[in-house]
């Protein structure tokens, strides 16, 4: 016979184990997933001069592809993603630079920003890029082996080496190599003086040399019978995102979203399928309400009400409560919709990408497959 204490005991182990085995909020999902295995931080320096406008279209539609790439091997993990552009000097600008977030639709939305023009001439201000993507990216310095560090520099002509003001690359390598980040050379088009040095730059970095065309290559897009209705039920997602904050920042959530609508249908549902997986099928970053308030970022009645969506401003507060738990409920369900859609769509490619063999390498080929042997090393 089980004695009155020890069965008060039982009782209280089932109580918890009921209550952990209760459906969880699909908007929720950052708050109860694992504790991340590792950090992936990449960052891509891209030459934006003239020269290079196929593969900067390339990159903006393949973005989410590869965002997806390093999502699918390392489920666990954070993801954090960081852009520069350069050009040289007496163009618009020789760097443009964005260090590197979370909130990878913010970087997309720069990407889409970038466009080729400039140059005209060789060589660009490489080393200055690259130098700027080794100190000023916002790496997190830790000793931990946990942290996976990787650099893509992507351009067609090699850096100036009469730039007095410019660290030259073997130093900054040198540095690169010190905090444990590596750096991959892709090369686009054929010019032997690039191919040279971009392949000592990935020997020095303990990255890849990678040759590509020069517009990126070919670019292979499986249509699926999925696709209509995934981007449906995303749509009907974003309707749920409620923007808050100060009034910049209402905005900047209100262009995330409609960077979804303006994307081509391909990059529209790799940014779905991302999304999903990091953020419960929202947004990237912080500025959604429904968002935040489920995933613990805020609570709902510290939130000044000058600072709510002005439909809310007029609500009590228990009405604001209920408007909130209703766009939670719809999202959940809309979710769960989405990731069945979402499997049924990656089986299918998986099946047709078996039966076609791609001719020749594309960007966002050979990065995601560096990718996934870089962060699995």
């Amino acid at each position: 016979m089980i004695k009155s204490k020890t069965m008060s005991n039982v009782r209280k182990i089932c109580v918890a184990l009921a209550v952990a085995l209760l459906p969880l909020n699909a908007a929720a999902i950052d708050v109860v997933k694992p504790t991340p295995s590792f950090q992936i931080d990449v960052v891509f320096v891209l030459d934006t001069t003239g020269s290079m406008s196929g593969l900067i279209e390339n990159a903006k539609r393949k973005i989410w592809t590869i965002a997806n790439t390093i999502v699918d091997q390392n489920p666990n993990s954070t993801i954090r993603v960081g852009l520069a552009g350069y050009r040289d000097i007496g163009d618009d600008y020789v760097v443009r630079y964005y260090p590197l977030t979370t909130d990878v639709q913010d970087i997309y939305a720069k990407l889409l920003a970038f466009e080729a023009s400039g140059g005209g001439d060789t060589p660009e201000s490489v080393n200055e890029a690259l130098d700027i993507a080794v100190t000023k990216m916002g790496w997190i310095e830790s000793a931990s082996k946990r942290s996976v560090r990787i650099i893509f520099l992507v351009g067609d002509a090699p850096p100036h080496m009469d730039y007095d003001q410019d660290r030259k690359y073997p130093e900054i390598i040198a540095e690169a190599k010190r905090r444990g980040i590596v750096i991959n050379a892709v090369q686009a088009g054929d010019m032997q003086s690039t191919r040279k040095i971009w392949k000592e730059i990935a020997s020095l970095g303990g990255g890849e040399y990678i040759a590509i065309a020069q517009d990126g290559g070919r670019t292979i897009v499986i249509e699926t019978p999925y696709d209509d209705e995934i981007i449906i039920i995303q749509r009907k997602i974003n309707a749920t995102i409620v923007p808050y904050g100060r009034i910049e920042k209402q905005r900047f959530v209100a262009e995330k979203r409609a960077s979804y609508e303006a994307a081509p249908k391909d990059s529209s549902i790799e940014m779905s399928k991302f999304i999903n997986k990091n953020s419960g099928g929202a947004i990237t970053g912080d500025g959604d309400l429904v968002g935040d308030v489920n995933n613990k970022v805020v609570t709902l009645d510290k939130v000044p009400v000058k600072e709510l969506p002005e439909n809310m401003q007029k609500m009590t507060a228990k009405e604001r409560e209920r408007y909130i738990a209703e766009q939670t409920k719809l999202r959940e369900g809309l979710s769960k919709e989405l990731i069945e859609k979402i499997k049924l769509r990656d089986d299918f490619v998986k099946a047709a990408e078996a039966k076609e063999k791609p001719v020749g390498d594309s960007f966002d080929r050979a990065v995601s497959r560096t990718l996934k042997k870089q962060a699995k090393e």
